[in-house]
């Protein structure tokens, strides 16, 4: 992914780099929040851009803490995981 950071940010030409980041998302009522991932960020803007693949990792991975959150109703409103 060294193209990446010789590459600027689609949105708006800033540099991207790589940094851990945080996200959370939410799904009836239920909000999830993994942290500690790797990621490239602009340092203008903030636009997030993800290694070929890890756009789907993330996915997967939120799908099933709600599916968790969900099934086991082990959650008070927010799942979290950190990567780390």
């Amino acid at each position: 992914m060294k193209e990446l950071m010789k590459s600027a940010c689609s949105e708006c030409g800033g540099q991207v780099k790589r940094k851990a980041i945080s996200q959370e998302f939410e799904k009836e009522g239920v909000k999830v929040k993994l942290s500690g991932f790797k990621a490239w960020v602009c340092t203008q803007c903030g636009e997030i851009y993800f290694e070929p693949g890890g756009a789907a990792h993330v996915a997967h991975a939120v799908n099933c803490l709600f599916a968790l959150a969900f099934a086991e109703r082990q959650h008070k409103g927010t799942v979290s995981a950190h990567l780390g």
